[in-house]
């Protein structure tokens, strides 16, 4: 956190001469306000019962100097009947380097699989998948670098490697001495023709802190604990594949468009007791379709198979979930999406239920461009 605000204070004071600067845009201010209403809260939810505020955020964007450019992002959202804000974003980026390099420092979300490092607002249905929600805590951001290679071919191949403090993703460690992330990830896409384009990509994380098996307990005997920001299911190793399409005629997707989204990840490594058939699964395949300039309609199926670890013991957690989901944006600054989501558990997930939401999200001045 302190680096983070230093890093903010920093660019804060680069930031007169950067803006005087003809050659490069100034420094620019962005917000977005999502607000929903949901019948009841669904399992491994992070959108409770009610009214409530959703991710929303105060950004801001821009230069320091010619070779650097930095962003911080204050995210506003409510838990627990509260309205809570942290810092999510407070980096550095280098915009100069030569051989296709890119370094970033400070607070960022990690490149980990296709969805993570996209901010929530820009997502498809009101919840993230269960394989987010689960292994990630929605989404997974934090103190650290990251450096990135991209090849200078006709083929788009992105390689990075990431280093990270790792509290944030487990926030309760069996050795708390043990500390830090590493991702890395290969990323590659092209187009098919004028209307279709594809992009696939494989990312690993490595993370050497335990957890503790504590909080399940104190949850187990009834006793009140706060929603956690980190993973629900964690282990030392995670493997991520993606693979995204998109067609729309002769590329124009404003008046119509097909999108489809699908991801695995695999968990290992759970604590020091599990053997190679104790890990976590979890997949989900996404289709939207934009048929017409306004309208969004969507349908995503999601499967989440856990071995949750009590020393040397491990619970088998069986959880499917699928979300039907209706769109309306009137302008790019706004949606108003209703979505339907039913939950079927075979095992180890009695929370699991069926739920409405209905999800308005409003945004203002600049932000960062959508990802693929």
């Amino acid at each position: 956190m302190r680096t983070s605000i230093a890093l903010l204070g920093l660019a804060a004071a680069m930031g007169g001469p950067a803006a005087a600067q003809p050659a490069y845009p100034g420094w620019q201010a962005g917000a977005v306000i999502d607000i929903t209403a949901a019948s009841r809260e669904l399992g491994l939810g992070q959108r409770p019962r009610g009214l409530a505020l959703g991710h929303s955020e105060l950004a801001v964007t821009g230069p320091v100097g010619d070779l650097l450019e930095a962003q911080g992002t204050l995210s506003v959202h409510s838990e627990d009947k509260r309205v809570e804000a942290e810092v999510e974003e407070a980096w550095l980026q280098t915009r100069a380097l030569p051989a296709g390099l890119q370094v970033r420092a400070g607070r960022f979300s990690s490149q980990l699989g296709y969805l993570n490092e996209q901010h929530s607002h820009s997502d498809d249905f009101v919840e993230r998948p269960l394989l987010y929600r689960a292994f990630l805590g929605g989404h997974y951001f934090d103190d650290g670098v990251r450096v990135n290679w991209t090849a200078p071919t006709d083929l788009y191949l992105r390689l990075g490697a990431e280093w990270f403090a790792g509290t944030r993703l487990v926030q309760e460690a069996a050795s708390p001495s043990r500390r830090g992330v590493v991702v890395l990830s290969a990323r590659t896409g092209g187009d098919l023709g004028s209307s279709q384009s594809w992009q696939a990509g494989l990312s690993y994380l490595h993370n050497p802190r335990e957890a503790a098996v504590e909080e399940h307990e104190e949850e187990e005997e009834g006793e009140e604990h706060d929603h956690a920001h980190g993973a629900a299911f964690s282990g030392r190793r995670m493997w991520v594949g993606e693979l995204a399409w998109k067609w729309a005629p002769e590329g124009n997707n404003a008046r119509q468009q097909f999108r489809v989204a699908y991801e695995i990840a695999r968990v290992s490594g759970l604590n020091r007791f599990a053997t190679r058939a104790d890990r976590h699964l979890a997949q989900y395949l996404s289709v939207v379709w934009r048929f017409a300039p306004t309208w969004e309609a969507g349908v995503r199926h999601d499967l989440l198979r856990t071995r949750t670890p009590h020393e040397d013991q491990f619970e088998d957690g069986r959880l499917r979930e699928t979300a039907l989901m209706l769109a309306w944006k009137p302008s790019h600054a706004q949606t108003l999406r209703v979505q339907y989501t039913h939950q079927r558990s075979r095992a180890g997930f009695d929370e699991a239920t069926r739920a409405v939401q209905l999800q308005y999200i409003l945004s203002f001045g600049a932000h960062a461009a959508h990802s693929f």
